[in-house]
């Protein structure tokens, strides 16, 4: 994976920092685009203090234009792209079906679904110019299975999880590989503002994880350079638990 190239969006903070962090370990060099400039300069930074290289842009997943430009840079910068974790999302009320308003459910699919697709629609083209590539799209346990809550978080996570399949599909043959890592309970500031707002869903939460554990941002970002390496070579269409056995219940 040295001197190839993976754009990562959601990369200001959590899971999507751990995964920059991670790929410049393997020595690959790393574009990410975040609504959050901030904090994607901050993982920058940090990127570059380990030696890596890297660079960033503003990117609202749910506009079309911004994901162009972050590949366009992407291509500009580094002449073609490799790997791309598609890792932005959001969780958004913690509602029912009812209490869901218009105005969430829309900011949630357009993130969460819609951001995913679009990535997919300007990275693909640029990895069929080299003949190879792989991606890795971030959906959720949510994915998986039911909840009587976030109803617009489970229904965008489980539309990423038909999206790729049908796109692993599509491009088999063509030496792209597509798939999705479905996370559990992870440690990351935005499972951090939910629990805050509801501090008995912590303990509820944990109980559905048979480890009785939260998973750490660091143990989601090995699966995605896992996919994305050789040695899943043959693995595609896949939508990867890493749930501490949440969905074998």
């Amino acid at each position: 994976m040295a001197s190839k190239v993976a754009i990562i969006t959601g990369g200001a903070s959590g899971i999507g920092r751990a995964a920059a962090l991670a790929f410049v370990r393997q020595g690959t060099r790393v574009i990410i685009g975040d609504v959050d400039l901030v904090g994607a300069k901050d993982t920058v930074a940090s990127i570059k203090d380990q030696g890596g290289e890297a660079d960033c842009l503003q990117v609202d997943v749910t506009r079309s234009a911004d994901i162009e430009a972050m590949v366009k840079k992407t291509v500009d910068r580094y002449g073609g792209l490799d790997f791309a974790f598609n890792n932005a999302g959001l969780v958004g009320p913690v509602v029912g079906v009812v209490e869901t308003t218009e105005e969430d459910w829309n900011r949630v699919v357009a993130t969460n679904l819609t951001g995913v697709w679009l990535s997919m629609k300007y990275e693909i083209p640029e990895m069929l110019k080299r003949g190879k590539g792989a991606i890795v799209n971030n959906g959720s346990v949510t994915g998986l299975v039911g909840s009587p809550g976030v109803v617009a978080n489970v229904a965008s996570k489980h539309g990423v999880s038909g999206l790729t399949k049908s796109a692993a599909l599509q491009y088999a043959t063509q030496g792209i590989r597509v798939n999705a890592i479905a996370p559990g309970l992870v440690r990351t500031p935005t499972a951090a503002r939910v629990t805050t707002l509801h501090p008995a869903a912590e303990a509820a939460m944990l109980a559905a994880v048979p480890q009785g554990r939260w998973c750490e941002p660091e143990e989601v970002a090995e699966v995605v350079i896992f996919l994305c390496s050789e040695g899943a070579s043959h693995i595609t269409g896949l939508v990867m638990p890493i749930d501490g056995g949440w969905t074998t219940r």
